[in-house]
């Protein structure tokens, strides 16, 4: 899948935009939410998209269509009137024919251009990043940065719609500067005559069910023309990708209706290629997982038919299936509750989750099912099953099947604790009983759609169905049942994510894989559902409801990330022997075609194919020591550091917000603001002593006293980071294992040369014993085709072509792993985390041809090393105040190199920039002050660290940063002289 729009973005610099489209505060949401990294960066590539369209291509579809092309748009999207979706469409697009002209019964997709699509997997925010974009286009539109046209919030279904109107009065609650209003469709033509939609910093958003969006007039059903507004939306359309036969339809209308605006589209399962030809950002299902949001997933490829066929051993395999699902269940709740002996505020109660095909028909799928739970509550099965499902369990989870997207991980299970349960633990852990019992039926009054089950033996539900008409259950399926009112009216679907929750099994149909939001599933049964379009569609939805992770409160990532992180620091953890099995989902289906539909429409997902196993850490680097620096969090207040750099804004920007704070006095900034009181005394005297604050150097003015209000107050919070020690590098540098290729088409091409260049360190071993058996046999013929087939097998270079693009595969001897992968494009989008940067390029070449001297530098130590760094995966950084985003940030050089004479060792970061690349000033203000004429002991090592910016002419360099730029590989590395 080609993510042409991604592709384009991304090599769109951030701080090459103008100040107006910088300046936005992405993170932080409401008082107790914040913004993920990958939410804040789908919010960066969605300004940089609507910059390049609005400012730099001036709005023009055609410019924009031609940067497609120009990027490896090579597929027709164009409308075909001829072919059914045309047909179903066509009189819609004729009404429209100056914004949509036929050439040859096609209209173009240039003319559908303006559009942009997130693919974001279910559970991962969504709704906050409409807010926020929302939020944007609301400030953009005020400060006339783009064209001003009314805002149109689009879902599918009530539910969404509710739960958007709950986080916007959130964001309204903690957002003092900014507001959203929002109105129903329906107000439209009132709130347009009776008020302005733009005024004093509020934006008005208009809402409304996108299925009701039809070509006539009935009920709440909306003819989309009475609010055409001349074309002149911006529409957000959220999760409106179901594929029904007038979703078509309703796609066009809304690109009729957003014809001279923009879409903006959101689903975590597109069905249309074009939306992944405009996807502006992936984080997918796979990447979701991939980056630690998501429970590790793992689906069983077992054939599991019991309960879909009707010969006599089928009784048997129904039980032994509930019985396996039953077992493991337990075996997570043992899991947990080791956890807990740790930590008593760590994971979620496990859950399984039945999702069925069939619920109210005669043996219906959700009935054969609960007979199965009711004979083993009751103690009424075979009990020779139970150890034959332990076995098989055991068996399964052997440590030879890998967790989806993640192949390097494998599926394991402690197969004592296993062994070790009993029929009680089922009892104790799933029934909430001391033994087996009869199950009772609790009937919520007044609710409609849920069931809960528990035994005469014990205290408390443990399994509840949920569907959409209980009527049928009550009287046809639980005949001969206790029956019994549950005391109050209050949803045990709504509280399963409630710590006191005794739910353990949750049963339903389709009704409800949308629409609710929990992290307990830890299993999911799948029961005979198909494999067609749709089926697909709701497997993909199930899993993302199973997939959610929280292992402490508002932290959606896995333990081993927040840690990595630190974001919590735990003296200690749990074990991971523990912590694998409730971090993960285990997936079971009764059907082996679905089985294999659901791991084929999973690894659909995986866009991008990981070849990080092929590279290897050089071998050179054993018995060096490979240093890195490691910083601490200190009390100091940044603002006070007489090394830091000062405040920057504009003189107009400072009056304004002096007369502002005058105004409002300081007692109502503690309360809008949250100032501490040290905090505010250097606000009040920052804003009395400028001179000694803040430099009035900055180039652009916001106008806007309560932002910068806003952010002043945050700067004087800020702390400093210094330099603890130096440790030794250990998963630090793991770029290289996440490399991705995107196409199969050179896979295999990729592989064999890579291992080629891989083994070239061995070349001359295997010449000498070539040379070796030569001298002992004499035979001239076979040593010659050994030679020559060697020659080829150990190449310390090769190359290789896709789409007219060329990289090559180089064996670096030096490197921190090898090979290392170059491009000669910086357009290359079918390979990841690869150098191509023109100015990375560039360094490696000097550096290539600077070692081809006989008096290089790196002579003159005993050893040398080096690796590529990669921002987005590695963790090696220096501190820097980041004025953007108003915080301490970590700056990610390009390159480190490892340089040791003696006692003298040397770290020194390298960056290839061009000088027109401002921002480099604050990053090199944060290296001097944590680094410059420092030394540090680490053992016998006296170490200093360097930073030096390449580039291909310094002479614009400003004086105070001169030191710090070259443009030329000598000098860099030559041996201190002390």
């Amino acid at each position: 899948m080609n993510l042409i729009l991604q592709n384009i973005i991304e090599d769109i610099s951030k701080d090459s935009l103008p100040v107006q489209w910088q300046n936005f505060e992405l993170k932080r949401f409401s008082l107790n939410k914040s913004l993920f990294e990958f939410q804040e960066k789908s919010l960066e590539n969605a300004v940089k998209a609507m910059w390049l369209f609005f400012e730099k291509l001036n709005g023009e579809k055609k410019e924009l269509y031609n940067q497609y092309k120009t990027n490896g748009l090579s597929e027709n999207f164009d409308y075909d009137l001829t072919k059914r979706e045309g047909k179903k469409t066509s009189k819609y697009l004729f009404e429209y024919e100056n914004n949509y002209p036929v050439i040859d019964n096609k209209i173009s997709f240039e003319h559908f251009i303006n559009r942009m699509s997130f693919w974001m997997a279910t559970g991962s925010g969504k709704t906050l990043v409409i807010v926020k974009l929302i939020e944007i286009l609301g400030r953009l539109i005020i400060e006339k940065q783009i064209p001003q046209k009314d805002i149109l919030f689009l879902a599918h279904r009530e539910d969404l719609l509710d739960q958007f109107k709950l986080h916007i009065d959130e964001y309204n609650s903690f957002n003092f500067s900014t507001r959203i209003n929002l109105k129903n469709l329906k107000e439209y033509n009132q709130v347009k005559r009776e008020s302005s939609l733009f005024a004093n910093n509020e934006t008005t958003v208009f809402y409304y069910k996108s299925d009701l969006f039809s070509d006539e007039t009935k009920e709440k059903q909306i003819n989309f023309r009475n609010y055409d507004n001349n074309g002149n939306w911006y529409i957000l359309l959220d999760e409106a990708h179901k594929g029904d036969r007038e979703e078509s339809i309703r796609q066009v209308m809304f690109s009729i209706l957003s014809r001279n605006g923009f879409l903006f589209n959101f689903s975590a399962t597109f069905t249309d290629p074009r939306d992944y030809a405009t996807c502006v950002f992936n984080f997918n299902l796979a990447k979701y997982v991939e980056e630690g949001y998501g429970k590790h997933i793992y689906v069983s490829e077992a054939d599991i038919s019991a309960f879909r066929d009707d010969d006599d051993f089928s009784d048997i395999d129904k039980q032994k299936i509930v019985l396996k699902n039953l077992i493991l269940l337990t075996a997570l709740h043992k899991s947990k509750k080791l956890i807990r002996q740790v930590n008593t505020s760590l994971f979620h109660l496990p859950m399984l989750l039945t999702l069925v095909n069939s619920v109210n028909t005669e043996d219906s799928d959700l009935q054969l099912f609960f007979i199965e739970i009711e004979k083993i509550a009751s103690g009424k099965f075979n009990k020779r099953l139970f150890e034959d499902a332990k076995k098989e369990i055991i068996k399964e989870f052997n440590g030879e099947f890998r967790y989806l997207f993640e192949e390097d991980l494998k599926v394991t299970l402690d197969n004592g604790l296993i062994d070790s349960l009993t029929y009680k633990d089922i009892c104790e852990k799933i029934f909430h009983s001391k033994s087996s019992g009869k199950i009772e039926v609790l009937k919520i009054p007044g609710n409609r759609s849920e069931l809960i089950f528990k035994l005469t033996t014990a205290d408390s539900p443990f399994a509840l169905i949920k569907i959409g008409d209980i009527s049928n259950w009550l009287k046809e399926k639980l005949t001969g049942y206790e029956i019994n009112e549950s005391f109050d009216n209050e949803s045990y679907f709504k509280k399963l994510n409630e710590d006191d929750s005794s739910i353990n099994i949750l049963m339903g149909s389709r009704t409800f894989y949308e629409g609710w939001d929990s992290n307990r599933p830890n299993i999911v049964l799948f029961i005979n559902i198909g494999v067609g379009t749709d089926a697909k569609k709701f497997v993909l939805q199930s899993i993302g409801r199973g997939v959610r992770i929280e292992p402490l409160k508002n932290k959606r990532k896995r333990l081993l990330n927040l840690i990595n992180s630190q974001e919590i620091n735990f003296e200690n953890h749990p074990s991971n022997k523990d912590i694998l099995p409730i971090e993960s989902l285990y997936i079971f289906g009764t059907r082996a075609g679905n089985l294999k539909e659901i791991i084929k429409t999973l690894k659909e997902e995986k866009d991008e194919i990981e070849i990080g196993g092929l590279f290897e850490i050089n071998k050179e680097i054993e018995g060096k020591v490979l240093l890195i620096p490691q910083y601490k969090n200190t009390e100091k207040l940044y603002a006070e550091d007489s090394a830091v750099s000062k405040y920057d804004l504009s003189q107009e920007d400072y009056l304004l917000t002096k007369r502002y704070f005058e105004f409002i006095f300081p007692r109502i900034a503690v309360s809008k603001y949250e100032v501490n009181l040290n905090s505010l005394v250097l606000l009040t005297e920052s804003l009395n002593k400028p001179d000694e604050y803040f430099s009035f150097d900055h180039n652009g003015s916001y106008y806007q006293p309560e932002i910068q209000l806003n952010r002043l107050s945050k700067y004087f919070e800020i702390k400093t980071r210094e330099l603890e020690r130096f440790k030794f590098l250990e998963n630090e540098i793991v770029h290289f294992k996440k490399i991705r290729v995107n196409t199969k088409e050179k896979l295999y091409e990729l592989r064999e040369k890579i291992e080629r260049v891989k083994n070239y360190k061995d070349k001359n071993r295997v010449l000498e014993q070539l040379k070796i058996d030569f001298n002992a046999h004499k035979d001239l013929d076979n040593y010659t085709l050994a030679v020559q087939k060697t020659e080829k097998d150990y190449q310390k270079e090769e190359e290789i072509t896709f789409n007219g693009k060329m990289i090559k595969i180089k064996y670096a001897h030096h490197h921190y792993y090898i090979p290392i992968i170059v491009s000669d494009s910086e357009k290359l989008s079918y390979l990841t985390h690869v150098i191509k940067v023109p100015s990375e390029v560039r360094f490696l070449e000097n550096l290539e041809r600077y070692l081809q001297k006989d008096d290089n530098n790196f002579k003159q130590y005993d050893w040398w090393m080096f690796s590529k760094l990669d921002e987005s995966l590695d963790d090696i950084y220096i501190p820097y105040y980041n004025p953007k985003e108003n915080t301490i940030s970590r700056y990610k050089p390009d390159f480190i190199f490892w340089l040791q004479k003696g006692n003298e060792y040397k770290i020194i970061f390298i960056d290839p920039k061009g000088t027109e690349f401002t921002a480099y000033q604050h990053k090199v203000d944060g290296f001097k002050r944590v680094f410059e004429n420092k030394q540090s002991l680490h053992q016998e090592l006296s170490v200093t660290v360097e930073l030096k910016l390449f580039t291909k002419d310094n002479a614009k360099v400003p004086q105070g940063y001169r030191d710090n730029w070259v443009d030329s590989v000598d000098g860099l590395f030559t041996v201190t002289k002390r």
